[in-house]
């Protein structure tokens, strides 16, 4: 619960976006706009791109605007802006400015774990977009989330389907007569390509996704559904509910976001049409259902949705990561870094996009975790699934097609 939401009003809820120059961080800030009186930005946090934050930081005056690049100041567009932090501190220092009720988590990667846990002691509500927080250190932060009292708002159209399917906060906590979460991926470009076909796709092929508009790495993850493999790792922290009885469906639509079943056999969805503004609006607005600027979904118009299971021949991710689930410990970190060095190689490249799958499997094969997972054993095995993903990059570069 938010300062403002605890008893007497005291005046717009803060908010805090992390990642606010991304996909996310933009349509976090136009929510926001859509309800001006009802929020106001604190702080702001970016990775490089100094010239958007520079106009978000003139346009919604927040008290802190924190960069990655320590030399900001030598970029074309500079920040002028009474309180600049820059690196880990800042963005620590943003996740846990006084004056943030909520910490919308939009940064990508792994950067974002420290910052999600330091917010959590902090007693800041999350609003959490950030896949590899929950991926790598769910066993940490869930629990600690839990002690603290603090709400984990899922910023995910899928997981939010599931939450507001659930009817209620769930964070960590199973409930007995749910027997199964269904999360509904749409396929992405390559559901109906020809096996034979996927040796050769193009990086603009992947990046051509049917529905959704996203950043080059999610994009790419969608296409090998490695995103919806560790969605299901995401959604067992979040909800409670064992991996195995968490399930993954191609729904090409993307208009139902995500089902949950029930003791008695049923099932309840959550559908609209594909826009991130609605779960990045309900994490910001729970428990209400507020006005919002997006088109209304009529389901005479779509006339049909269609459902299959997924090949698991096609997007052999799955597999991966429900490997690593049942694993535990570090190796979904190590998956998740081993993956971003694939990627980022087929994005330049360097990688064929059938091999995407195979270097993140290799490196969590090769993968022996040492001791009790902690943040450090974390950073650690990240450290190395990185170096590891590398080498195993320039193997198969070099090896005959």
């Amino acid at each position: 619960m938010t300062g403002s939401e605890a008893g007497t009003p005291r005046g717009p809820i803060g908010v805090a976006v992390l990642g606010s120059t991304g996909s996310v961080g933009r349509q976090t800030l136009e929510v926001i706009d859509h309800h001006p009186q009802r929020f106001r930005v604190v702080a702001l946090a970016a990775g490089t791109n100094v010239a958007v934050l520079a106009e978000q930081a003139a346009r919604y005056r927040p008290d802190l605007v924190a960069v990655e690049e320590s030399d900001h100041r030598a970029a074309p567009a500079t920040l002028d802006h009474p309180r600049v932090e820059s690196g880990p501190a800042g963005l620590l220092a943003a996740a846990t400015h006084p004056a943030a009720d909520i910490v919308v988590v939009a940064t990508s990667g792994h950067a974002a774990i420290q910052p999600t846990y330091q917010a959590v002691a902090a007693g800041k509500t999350i609003a959490l977009a950030n896949k590899e927080t929950l991926v790598c250190a769910g066993e940490l932060i869930v629990p600690f989330a839990m002690e603290r009292g603090v709400e984990i708002r899922t910023v995910d159209s899928e997981h939010s389907a599931i939450w507001q399917a659930l009817g209620g906060p769930a964070v960590g906590r199973a409930r007995a007569d749910v027997t199964r979460l269904i999360l509904t991926a749409s396929g992405g470009p390559f559901r109906q390509t020809p096996l034979a076909r996927l040796a050769t796709v193009t990086v603009a092929e992947a990046l051509a996704h049917p529905t959704w508009r996203m950043g080059g790495k999610i994009t790419v993850d969608s296409a090998t559904l490695m995103n919806k493999g560790l969605e299901v790792i995401e959604a067992r922290w979040l909800f409670g509910v064992p991996d195995e009885r968490i399930e993954v469906l191609i729904h090409p639509e993307s208009i139902v976001h995500s089902l949950v079943e029930y003791a008695d056999g049923s099932q309840i969805a959550q559908l609209s049409l594909p826009d991130m503004r609605l779960p990045i609006q309900y994490a910001l607005t729970y428990p209400e259902h507020a006005p919002s600027p997006c088109r209304r979904l009529s389901l005479a118009d779509v006339g049909a949705l269609h459902f299959e299971r997924p090949d698991e021949a096609r997007f052999p991710a799955l597999a991966l990561c429900r490997q690593a689930a049942a694993a535990g410990s570090t190796y979904p970190t190590v998956l998740s870094a081993a993956d971003e060095e694939a990627v980022a190689a087929f994005l330049a490249g360097d990688l064929r996009f059938v091999d995407i799958a195979e270097v993140a499997a290799r490196v969590l094969d090769a993968h022996r975790p040492d001791g009790p997972l902690t943040f450090e054993a974390i950073a650690e095995a990240d450290d190395w699934a990185r170096v590891a993903g590398a080498e195993v990059v320039r193997a198969l570069a070099q090896a005959p097609a």
